[in-house]
């Protein structure tokens, strides 16, 4: 199951791998997802399970050529975790009776006793849900009786199954039934009889386990003949069908070529409304997009009518509602994302602000290397009338910094277009399209599609530039009048769009050199914390509060993130006594 380890070589850079990493690893040839922290599983469980449900309704006639069954192994704390009760909901609505959660129920935690935290009926619990119960009770001793209880949980039509198995943690050692099992602590008897007698160096299986077993290899290998056999008759008698399924199976996506006849709209559009057309025009394009919002499907712009949504009447549906479950919905797409790399790719919807509560799955995604599409609306102080609550001015640290993860902030409607590109093209990493909620008052000439793939790019050149101010999403069009004005009294600006500062320090020195020039004064211009600046800018124009309560444009011009607080920001930094600062400075 687990990987040969590789020898430690410095010389060469190759260092070793484990045999047996501390948690599962998506890297592991036989470990489908990444799924360290508590919870992930079970969501991503479901993510696989919707989506053998929906390739199976899309493709499937009178030969079930999907036709697999999810089985999902969790423990007391998974089943504490909210993400698992989200995802635990979401898979007893649509009534996913191709998902099986094995309960190992020992009733320990890391810290002691599950009574310690937990006094619920757990088979009601999972009743209410909308799931079959099947128990199991002497899950120490007797191997038929779990194995039972799967084939029977295959049987079950119309809810997902749960097979609660009660067992013993540390069954037949010294801290049997303790916490202490959890961390695999001896005993000083234990100790005692290992120092005596040494640890056995081999281990030898029973009659009993080599009979079960026995017959598993050539099981298996008679299952992949019969499947391949049902791929040969169905692509006889359903060629189309057949060569739709491989080029699913294939995932490839030329994405440039889906985005080329897509029209600018003369009016500014605000970036979720333009955003929302393009993403309805790929969904019509590529059957591999699989979507679904947070119940801000609608405010997030995404919605068309005549698109249909997934459920347990319609499987083959690709809009997913997932109620308000945030942290379910990025990890159940990790899952849907998992089933088959390239064959799916999700794409989720929500307010930039409610993506902290899907924070660790978005991380899961990035980790494994899954090609899910976030959407984040509503992306800054612009926000408005909903108050700092609801303007992330710090989220955007969060993911830039996240390894393996794209933070994207389009401008307007040219750059939405070259964001989708780059997200479409990231086959081994998730993206986050950050979009602002109002129109544009200015709009921004000489912004690129294809540019945006460099992640920066020149918007305002000018020769011999005192000053470059570099920004990007809704604030790019207050950095490119602030830039008309000051150039009008002499201090010369050039403008920079930086709608993705990873995939821009991906470049090479000399493009970066060129994209920032050397300019004294390279200041950014973002309606965020700092933070993520610092390393390429001489002094930020940005926030270092929480938001207001107030009109998106008043906020602009209340936090001086607006043209004319540009302006003057700029002219107090260059002009002033620090103008000769060589460290990083945040205008005041």
């Amino acid at each position: 199951m687990y990987a040969d380890p590789k020898k430690v070589d410095k010389s060469t850079g190759t260092w070793s791998t484990t045999h047996c990493p501390g948690h599962p690893e998506i890297e592991v040839p036989g470990v489908e997802v990444t799924t360290g922290p508590l919870g992930q599983g079970i969501a991503n469980a479901v993510g696989l399970a919707i989506a053998s449900k929906n390739l199976a309704a899309s493709f499937n006639r009178d030969c079930d050529v999907i036709n697999s069954h999810v089985f999902c192994v969790t423990g007391d704390g998974c089943l504490q975790e909210g993400v698992a009760n989200e995802a635990m909901a979401i898979a007893g609505h649509f009534g996913l009776d191709n998902l099986t959660l094995l309960y190992d129920n020992n009733q320990i935690t890391c810290d002691g006793p599950l009574s310690w935290t937990a006094s619920e009926d757990t088979n009601a619990k999972f009743q209410a849900l909308g799931w079959h119960v099947i128990d199991v009770f002497d899950g120490d001793s007797s191997v038929e009786s779990i194995v039972k209880a799967i084939a029977a949980a295959k049987l079950v039509k119309g809810k997902p199954t749960f097979v609660n198995i009660r067992t013993t943690i540390g069954y037949g050692t010294g801290t049997a039934g303790t916490f202490k099992s959890h961390h695999g602590t001896y005993t000083d008897e234990d100790a005692a009889k290992y120092a005596t007698d040494g640890i056995n160096t081999t281990h030898t299986l029973s009659e009993r386990t080599k009979a079960y077993f026995a017959s598993a290899k050539d099981r298996g290998q008679t299952l992949q003949r019969d499947w391949n056999l049902l791929l040969e008759r169905y692509a006889t008698n359903y060629p189309e069908e057949a060569k739709a399924l491989k080029l699913r199976r294939e995932g490839i996506i030329k994405s440039e070529e889906l985005l080329a006849d897509i029209q600018i709209p003369k009016a500014i559009q605000a970036t979720p409304q333009f955003n929302g057309r393009v993403f309805n025009t790929l969904m019509d394009r590529l059957p591999q997009l699989f979507a679904g919002g947070a119940d801000l499907w609608n405010t997030s712009q995404m919605v068309d009518d005549s698109k249909l949504n997934f459920d347990r009447a319609h499987p083959g549906g690709r809009i997913v509602r997932y109620g308000i479950r945030e942290h379910a919905m990025a990890a159940v797409s990790n899952g849907i994302a998992a089933y088959a790399p390239g064959c799916f790719v999700p794409v989720t919807a929500t307010f930039l602000i409610f993506y902290l509560y899907a924070a660790p799955g978005v991380r899961m995604g990035a980790m494994s290397g899954l090609q899910v599409i976030h959407v984040a609306t509503h992306d800054s102080i612009g926000e408005g009338q909903n108050g700092p609550t609801h303007q992330p001015v710090e989220v955007d640290s969060l993911f830039r910094a996240m390894p393996n993860l794209l933070f994207v902030r389009p401008a307007d409607a040219e750059e939405v277009i070259g964001t989708w590109a780059v997200a479409l093209g990231a086959r081994r990493k998730p993206s986050i399209i950050s979009l602002a909620r109002d129109a544009a008052l200015f709009s921004v000439e000489n912004t690129d599609r294809r540019k945006v793939a460099r992640g920066g790019y020149v918007v305002a050149e000018k020769e011999g530039a005192l000053v470059t101010l570099v920004s990007c999403g809704s604030e790019l069009q207050f950095a490119a009048e602030a830039a008309k004005v000051l150039n009008a009294e002499g201090i010369v600006t050039r403008v920079v769009s930086m709608p993705c500062i990873k995939i821009f320090e991906e470049q090479d020195r000399e493009y970066q050199d060129a994209v920032l020039s050397d300019s004294k004064h390279i200041i950014s211009v973002e309606a965020y914390v700092s933070s993520m600046w610092a390393r390429l800018c001489t002094a930020s124009i940005a926030m270092d509060s929480y938001g207001f309560s107030g009109a998106g444009d008043e906020n602009f011009a209340r936090f001086g993130l607006d043209a004319d607080g540009i302006v003057r920001k700029v002219k107090a930094h260059v002009q002033g006594p620090n103008k000769d600062r060589r460290r990083w400075t945040l205008l005041k």
